[in-house]
């Protein structure tokens, strides 16, 4: 049932006085880039834009390559895209759209669909269009190759598209430009909040600068000296499904990469934990890795089992825990130099041990955590703001490329 007002069509349910067309019918011309061989190419011409150079929204100059003019002129193939040309990956990155918003002379190569709009299609619209997921679905669904997949472009040209009256193409671009504008001021501010709290934690935790209050002097010593117990883990037997698929979590160094603090990848049975090497962590411990991802450290707020390539750290009682998270990450760099092995880099215990370590008394490690954990809460408040932001822009893409919801 359609409600009133909309019509069914190829492209989905859309307001009555929209359009349905063939791209071409909106576009004044639609081409592919040149095929540039090796001696075209030099160090004193004008940029060669890839498909690999194109962003989100504008195009980076920084890994184009450069193309003689004088044999640039020459070739038959030569394309110059101008300002608002909307360019489209063909090959690679499928589907990666950017607006041309400069007036800078350059080439595209024939990784690249160009698409000039004619007089009734807006250059933003169509970029969000081209972005929308339904679109890029039906984009992405037509290409061809079985090992290396591209776009055809008489595949391409044959693409329909919803088209409402250009006043309001502007207003649905606009809006949804001020959403993405949105986004990458917080992406700014995050960066900025980020390095201060780098520089910080760099600061403080070599007693560069000190906290107001403090002024003990630091005690010199190993890693090894302010540390209880290192404990290992293991992993159970892959054989035996009896020791999977519990309740118990059980941790990996993947888990690093998509660390939450209540979950892991996978679990495991209290058989599987009994009849393995593994240990159960009690939360709030810090765990580190000897083996890939040198220099990380994560702390679980629930009791989780590890594995062979992590270890749990436990230190002495004049040592704060968090304070010992952050002197991880402050050392990230110099954990992963450290690191041994040609194909896996891995660090050992005694190596670990030998690491050195400043100690301020406790009372100053916990100011220091603070101050750190303080910033650390106000950069992932930005952060779930900003991912909040792209889901509002995620839904009003929906909305608005599909008319159910009118701005005019």
């Amino acid at each position: 049932m359609v409600r009133e007002g909309y019509k069914r069509t190829e492209v989905g349910v859309i307001p009555e006085d929209w359009d349905v067309v063939p791209i071409t019918k909106a576009t004044s011309e639609i081409f592919l880039g040149l095929t540039a061989k090796v001696d075209y190419v030099n160090s004193g011409g004008i940029p060669l834009i890839r498909a690999s150079d194109i962003a989100n929204s504008k195009l980076s100059f920084a890994e184009a390559r450069t193309i003689s003019v004088r044999q640039h002129k020459k070739l038959t193939k030569y394309r110059r895209p101008k300002r608002g040309d909307v360019l489209v990956s063909k090959s690679g990155s499928l589907g990666i759209c950017a607006i041309v918003d400069v007036d800078i002379e350059f080439s595209i190569y024939e990784s690249i669909i160009v698409l000039q709009s004619n007089q009734f299609l807006n250059s933003n619209f169509l970029l969000w269009l081209l972005r929308d997921k339904k679109t890029q679905f039906r984009i992405i669904g037509e290409k061809v190759g079985s090992t290396v997949g591209h776009l055809n472009l008489e595949m391409f040209r044959k693409l329909i598209i919803p088209l409402p009256l250009i006043e309001e193409q502007k207003v649905i671009a606009q809006t949804l430009s001020d959403v993405d504008a949105l986004i990458a001021a917080l992406d700014k501010l995050i960066a900025k909040k980020r390095g201060i709290k780098t520089g910080t934690m760099q600061q403080l935790l070599a007693g560069k600068k000190r906290l107001p209050g403090f002024a003990m002097e630091w005690n010199k010593c190993r890693l090894g000296d302010i540390v209880d117990k290192i404990v290992g883990g293991g992993t159970p037997s892959r054989s035996n499904p009896d020791f999977w698929g519990g309740k118990i979590p059980w941790t990996t160094v993947k888990d690093f990469a998509t660390f939450n603090p209540f979950s892991t990848q996978e679990y495991i049975t209290e058989e599987g934990l009994s009849k393995s090497a593994s240990n159960l962590i009690p939360k709030g411990t810090l765990i580190t890795s000897t083996r890939m991802a040198l220099g990380k450290a994560i702390i679980y707020e629930i009791d989780v089992a590890i594995n062979q390539d992590l270890k749990a750290i436990f230190p002495k009682l004049d040592v704060n825990n968090i304070y010992l998270y952050y002197w991880f990450q402050n050392n990230s760099e110099y954990l992963e130099i450290l690191g041994s092995g040609s194909t896996v880099k891995g660090i050992s215990l005694i190596d670990l041990k030998s690491i050195p370590f400043l100690k301020p008394s406790l009372e100053e490690q916990q100011a220091i955590a603070q101050v750190l954990s303080d910033m650390d809460t106000e950069i992932t408040a930005l952060e779930t703001r900003r991912a909040k932001t792209q889901a509002i822009k995620q839904g009003m893409m929906q909305e608005l490329l599909t008319g159910k919801t009118r701005l005019i």
